[in-house]
Protein backbone atom coordinates (compact mmCIF):
# COMPACT_ATOMS: atom_id res chain seq x y z
CA UNK A 1 0.00 0.00 0.00
CA UNK A 2 1.28 3.40 -0.81
CA UNK A 3 0.33 7.46 -0.50
CA UNK A 4 0.13 9.40 -3.44
CA UNK A 5 3.48 9.98 -4.06
CA UNK A 6 3.95 6.19 -4.33
CA UNK A 7 5.86 5.99 -0.93
CA UNK A 8 5.31 2.70 1.32
CA UNK A 9 2.69 3.76 4.14
CA UNK A 10 4.54 3.36 7.54
CA UNK A 11 3.63 0.71 9.49
CA UNK A 12 3.64 0.53 13.35
CA UNK A 13 2.02 -1.18 16.54
CA UNK A 14 0.68 -0.11 19.51
CA UNK A 15 -0.74 -2.21 22.61
CA UNK A 16 -4.62 -1.37 23.79
CA UNK A 17 -5.36 -3.04 26.86
CA UNK A 18 -3.25 -5.99 26.19
CA UNK A 19 -4.14 -6.46 22.82
CA UNK A 20 -1.42 -5.46 20.17
CA UNK A 21 -2.36 -3.36 17.29
CA UNK A 22 -1.03 -3.03 13.58
CA UNK A 23 -1.57 0.31 12.04
CA UNK A 24 -0.68 2.25 9.04
CA UNK A 25 -0.16 5.74 8.38
CA UNK A 26 0.88 8.22 5.64
CA UNK A 27 -0.44 11.66 4.58
CA UNK A 28 -0.35 14.96 6.48
CA UNK A 29 -3.26 17.34 7.62
CA UNK A 30 -5.93 16.48 9.55
CA UNK A 31 -5.93 12.93 11.02
CA UNK A 32 -8.74 10.47 9.68
CA UNK A 33 -8.64 6.95 10.81
CA UNK A 34 -10.03 4.00 8.42
CA UNK A 35 -12.12 0.65 9.87
CA UNK A 36 -12.36 -2.03 7.22
CA UNK A 37 -15.04 -4.70 7.60
CA UNK A 38 -15.71 -8.80 7.42
CA UNK A 39 -13.24 -10.45 6.52
CA UNK A 40 -10.86 -7.61 5.61
CA UNK A 41 -7.72 -6.16 6.70
CA UNK A 42 -6.76 -2.49 6.18
CA UNK A 43 -5.65 -3.51 2.42
CA UNK A 44 -9.38 -2.98 1.80
CA UNK A 45 -8.89 0.54 1.51
CA UNK A 46 -5.46 0.24 -0.61
CA UNK A 47 -7.25 2.41 -3.77
CA UNK A 48 -8.64 5.44 -1.36
CA UNK A 49 -5.87 5.95 1.16
CA UNK A 50 -3.74 8.05 -1.88
CA UNK A 51 -6.30 9.73 -2.89
CA UNK A 52 -6.61 10.99 0.91
CA UNK A 53 -3.37 11.47 1.64
CA UNK A 54 -2.91 14.70 0.13
CA UNK A 55 -5.42 16.39 2.16
CA UNK A 56 -5.62 14.60 4.96
CA UNK A 57 -3.10 11.98 7.77
CA UNK A 58 -4.50 8.83 7.34
CA UNK A 59 -4.43 6.20 10.03
CA UNK A 60 -5.34 2.60 8.47
CA UNK A 61 -6.09 0.31 11.42
CA UNK A 62 -6.48 -3.40 11.81
CA UNK A 63 -9.05 -4.20 14.25
CA UNK A 64 -8.23 -6.62 16.99
CA UNK A 65 -8.38 -10.19 15.46
CA UNK A 66 -7.50 -9.11 11.69
CA UNK A 67 -4.22 -8.70 9.59
CA UNK A 68 -1.76 -7.93 11.88
CA UNK A 69 -3.01 -7.27 15.00
CA UNK A 70 -3.57 -10.16 17.77
CA UNK A 71 -6.22 -12.50 17.89
CA UNK A 72 -7.26 -12.45 21.26
CA UNK A 73 -10.10 -14.93 22.41
CA UNK A 74 -12.71 -11.99 23.48
CA UNK A 75 -13.20 -8.54 23.10
CA UNK A 76 -15.58 -8.15 20.14
CA UNK A 77 -18.13 -6.33 20.90
CA UNK A 78 -18.14 -2.93 19.36
CA UNK A 79 -17.27 -0.80 22.36
CA UNK A 80 -14.23 -2.62 22.68
CA UNK A 81 -13.08 -2.37 19.14
CA UNK A 82 -13.82 1.57 19.29
CA UNK A 83 -11.75 1.86 22.77
CA UNK A 84 -8.73 -0.04 20.60
CA UNK A 85 -9.23 2.93 17.86
CA UNK A 86 -9.49 5.35 20.39
CA UNK A 87 -5.78 3.84 22.29
CA UNK A 88 -4.20 3.90 18.92
CA UNK A 89 -4.89 7.09 18.17
CA UNK A 90 -4.19 8.48 21.66
CA UNK A 91 -0.77 6.58 21.45
CA UNK A 92 -0.14 8.63 18.22
CA UNK A 93 -0.94 11.88 19.23
CA UNK A 94 -4.66 12.41 18.00
CA UNK A 95 -6.86 13.92 20.33
CA UNK A 96 -9.70 14.69 17.27
CA UNK A 97 -9.90 12.69 14.84
CA UNK A 98 -12.66 12.04 11.39
CA UNK A 99 -13.27 7.88 11.66
CA UNK A 100 -14.71 6.06 8.53
CA UNK A 101 -15.95 2.45 8.72
CA UNK A 102 -17.40 0.56 6.50
CA UNK A 103 -19.33 -2.42 7.17
CA UNK A 104 -18.49 -4.22 10.69
CA UNK A 105 -16.20 -1.17 11.05
CA UNK A 106 -19.21 1.19 10.09
CA UNK A 107 -20.27 -0.36 13.95
CA UNK A 108 -17.06 0.02 15.16
CA UNK A 109 -17.36 3.42 13.63
CA UNK A 110 -20.39 4.41 15.45
CA UNK A 111 -18.84 3.25 18.87
CA UNK A 112 -16.24 5.43 18.79
CA UNK A 113 -18.49 8.52 17.64
CA UNK A 114 -21.21 7.18 20.98
CA UNK A 115 -18.89 6.10 23.59
CA UNK A 116 -15.86 9.00 22.48
CA UNK A 117 -17.94 11.66 21.67
CA UNK A 118 -15.61 14.49 22.51
CA UNK A 119 -12.79 12.87 20.12
CA UNK A 120 -14.76 12.66 17.14
CA UNK A 121 -15.17 15.32 14.14
CA UNK A 122 -16.95 13.71 11.60
CA UNK A 123 -18.27 10.01 11.32
CA UNK A 124 -18.58 8.15 7.92
CA UNK A 125 -21.21 5.39 8.04
CA UNK A 126 -20.84 2.71 5.00
CA UNK A 127 -22.70 0.19 4.12
CA UNK A 128 -24.24 -1.62 7.44
CA UNK A 129 -26.97 -2.60 9.83
CA UNK A 130 -26.40 -1.06 13.31
CA UNK A 131 -26.96 -3.31 16.41
CA UNK A 132 -30.01 -2.26 18.44
CA UNK A 133 -31.99 -0.73 15.42
CA UNK A 134 -34.52 -2.68 13.57
CA UNK A 135 -33.59 -4.58 9.97
CA UNK A 136 -36.38 -4.85 7.59
CA UNK A 137 -38.36 -7.00 6.59
CA UNK A 138 -36.57 -9.46 3.79
CA UNK A 139 -39.75 -10.55 2.81
CA UNK A 140 -41.32 -7.11 2.10
CA UNK A 141 -37.56 -6.75 -0.29
CA UNK A 142 -38.25 -10.13 -2.04
CA UNK A 143 -35.31 -11.01 -1.52
CA UNK A 144 -33.86 -14.46 -2.48
CA UNK A 145 -33.15 -16.98 0.55
CA UNK A 146 -29.20 -16.69 0.26
CA UNK A 147 -29.07 -13.43 0.01
CA UNK A 148 -27.14 -11.40 2.76
CA UNK A 149 -29.48 -8.97 3.50
CA UNK A 150 -31.83 -11.53 4.57
CA UNK A 151 -29.49 -11.58 7.95
CA UNK A 152 -29.27 -15.30 7.27
CA UNK A 153 -25.09 -14.48 7.46
CA UNK A 154 -25.82 -13.45 10.53
CA UNK A 155 -27.87 -16.11 12.10
CA UNK A 156 -25.33 -18.92 10.84
CA UNK A 157 -22.31 -16.90 12.10
CA UNK A 158 -23.35 -16.57 15.90
CA UNK A 159 -23.92 -20.10 16.24
CA UNK A 160 -21.52 -21.45 18.48
CA UNK A 161 -18.59 -23.57 17.37
CA UNK A 162 -20.74 -24.54 13.88
CA UNK A 163 -19.42 -21.66 11.64
CA UNK A 164 -15.58 -22.61 12.32
CA UNK A 165 -16.23 -26.20 11.55
CA UNK A 166 -17.86 -25.94 8.41
CA UNK A 167 -15.69 -22.76 6.87
CA UNK A 168 -12.08 -23.92 8.32
CA UNK A 169 -10.15 -25.00 5.31
CA UNK A 170 -12.34 -23.52 2.81
CA UNK A 171 -11.72 -19.97 3.94
CA UNK A 172 -11.05 -18.61 0.39
CA UNK A 173 -13.87 -20.59 -1.39
CA UNK A 174 -16.48 -19.32 0.95
CA UNK A 175 -15.59 -15.59 1.17
CA UNK A 176 -14.73 -15.05 -2.59
CA UNK A 177 -17.75 -16.55 -3.60
CA UNK A 178 -19.52 -14.54 -0.66
CA UNK A 179 -18.00 -10.73 -1.35
CA UNK A 180 -18.07 -11.27 -4.89
CA UNK A 181 -22.15 -11.85 -4.31
CA UNK A 182 -22.97 -8.50 -2.76
CA UNK A 183 -21.00 -6.42 -5.63
CA UNK A 184 -22.16 -4.92 -8.55
CA UNK A 185 -18.60 -5.35 -10.15
CA UNK A 186 -17.85 -8.92 -8.67
CA UNK A 187 -14.41 -8.76 -10.88
CA UNK A 188 -13.32 -5.36 -8.40
CA UNK A 189 -12.73 -8.30 -6.25
CA UNK A 190 -9.51 -9.71 -7.00
CA UNK A 191 -6.70 -12.42 -6.61
CA UNK A 192 -5.22 -9.72 -4.40
CA UNK A 193 -8.26 -9.69 -2.17
CA UNK A 194 -8.32 -13.75 -1.88
CA UNK A 195 -4.91 -13.67 -0.70
CA UNK A 196 -4.72 -11.26 1.33
CA UNK A 197 -7.72 -11.85 3.56
CA UNK A 198 -7.44 -15.78 3.35
CA UNK A 199 -3.88 -15.41 4.77
CA UNK A 200 -5.16 -13.80 7.70
CA UNK A 201 -8.28 -16.22 8.60
CA UNK A 202 -5.64 -19.14 8.22
CA UNK A 203 -3.85 -17.99 11.21
CA UNK A 204 -4.80 -19.38 14.63
CA UNK A 205 -7.92 -17.74 15.96
CA UNK A 206 -8.63 -16.05 12.25
CA UNK A 207 -12.24 -17.52 11.81
CA UNK A 208 -13.14 -17.39 15.49
CA UNK A 209 -12.17 -13.41 15.19
CA UNK A 210 -14.63 -12.92 12.81
CA UNK A 211 -17.56 -14.86 14.18
CA UNK A 212 -17.17 -13.81 17.77
CA UNK A 213 -17.87 -10.33 16.07
CA UNK A 214 -21.62 -11.70 14.87
CA UNK A 215 -21.79 -13.53 18.37
CA UNK A 216 -21.40 -10.07 20.46
CA UNK A 217 -24.07 -8.73 18.47
CA UNK A 218 -26.78 -9.06 20.96
CA UNK A 219 -24.31 -6.89 23.71
CA UNK A 220 -23.51 -4.62 20.85
CA UNK A 221 -27.26 -4.00 20.67
CA UNK A 222 -27.27 -3.73 24.63
CA UNK A 223 -24.65 -1.53 24.39
CA UNK A 224 -25.59 1.18 21.69
CA UNK A 225 -29.68 1.61 22.78
CA UNK A 226 -28.64 3.76 25.50
CA UNK A 227 -26.77 5.82 23.33
CA UNK A 228 -29.56 6.20 20.73
CA UNK A 229 -31.68 8.37 23.04
CA UNK A 230 -28.78 10.80 23.13
CA UNK A 231 -28.34 11.90 19.43
CA UNK A 232 -24.88 12.13 17.64
CA UNK A 233 -23.90 15.98 17.55
CA UNK A 234 -21.05 14.76 15.30
CA UNK A 235 -21.56 15.50 11.29
CA UNK A 236 -22.32 12.11 9.60
CA UNK A 237 -22.08 10.80 6.28
CA UNK A 238 -24.29 8.08 5.28
CA UNK A 239 -23.33 6.13 2.33
CA UNK A 240 -24.84 2.96 0.76
CA UNK A 241 -24.14 1.09 -2.36
CA UNK A 242 -27.01 1.13 -4.77
CA UNK A 243 -26.61 -2.85 -5.99
CA UNK A 244 -26.54 -3.63 -1.83
CA UNK A 245 -28.02 -1.49 0.94
CA UNK A 246 -28.62 1.79 -0.90
CA UNK A 247 -30.36 4.16 1.33
CA UNK A 248 -30.25 1.80 4.17
CA UNK A 249 -27.32 3.61 6.08
CA UNK A 250 -28.84 6.99 5.97
CA UNK A 251 -32.16 5.73 7.14
CA UNK A 252 -30.47 4.35 10.35
CA UNK A 253 -28.24 7.48 10.50
CA UNK A 254 -31.03 9.34 10.68
CA UNK A 255 -32.64 7.69 14.43
CA UNK A 256 -29.27 8.11 16.24
CA UNK A 257 -27.67 11.25 14.76
CA UNK A 258 -29.20 14.84 14.28
CA UNK A 259 -26.42 16.00 11.39
CA UNK A 260 -26.44 13.43 8.56
CA UNK A 261 -25.99 13.60 5.15
CA UNK A 262 -26.85 10.70 3.45
CA UNK A 263 -25.50 9.36 -0.22
CA UNK A 264 -25.79 6.38 -2.48
CA UNK A 265 -23.08 5.09 -4.89
CA UNK A 266 -24.49 4.20 -8.07
CA UNK A 267 -22.39 1.91 -9.65
CA UNK A 268 -21.48 -0.10 -6.81
CA UNK A 269 -22.53 -2.84 -4.15
CA UNK A 270 -21.01 -3.70 -0.49
CA UNK A 271 -17.51 -3.24 -1.37
CA UNK A 272 -17.67 0.81 -2.37
CA UNK A 273 -13.70 1.25 -1.55
CA UNK A 274 -12.73 -1.53 -4.22
CA UNK A 275 -16.14 -1.00 -6.62
CA UNK A 276 -15.84 2.85 -7.14
CA UNK A 277 -12.72 3.86 -5.02
CA UNK A 278 -12.57 7.51 -6.82
CA UNK A 279 -15.97 8.18 -6.57
CA UNK A 280 -15.94 7.57 -2.79
CA UNK A 281 -13.17 9.36 -2.09
CA UNK A 282 -14.28 12.37 -3.89
CA UNK A 283 -17.73 12.43 -1.43
CA UNK A 284 -15.44 11.67 1.33
CA UNK A 285 -13.14 14.95 0.83
CA UNK A 286 -16.32 16.98 -0.04
CA UNK A 287 -17.69 15.97 3.58
CA UNK A 288 -14.58 16.44 5.13
CA UNK A 289 -13.84 20.13 3.58
CA UNK A 290 -17.97 20.49 4.39
CA UNK A 291 -19.03 21.28 0.67
CA UNK A 292 -22.33 20.46 -0.42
Amino acid sequence: MTDHTGARLRHGRHTVDGVDLHYALAGSGEPVVLLHGVPKTMFFWRHVIPLLTPHHTVVALDLRGFGGSARPPSGYDTRTLAGDVAGVMTALGFERFRVVGEDWGAAVAYAVAAFHRPRVVQLVYQETRLPGLPAPDPAAAALPPEDPRTGWHRTLFALPHYPELLVTGRERAFWTYFMRRIMADPSAYTDADADEYTRGLEQPGGNHAVFELYRATGTDAEQNRPQFADLLTCPVLAVGGRAYLGAEPGHQMAQVAKDVRSTVVENAGHNIPLEAPDELARLYLDFFAGRA
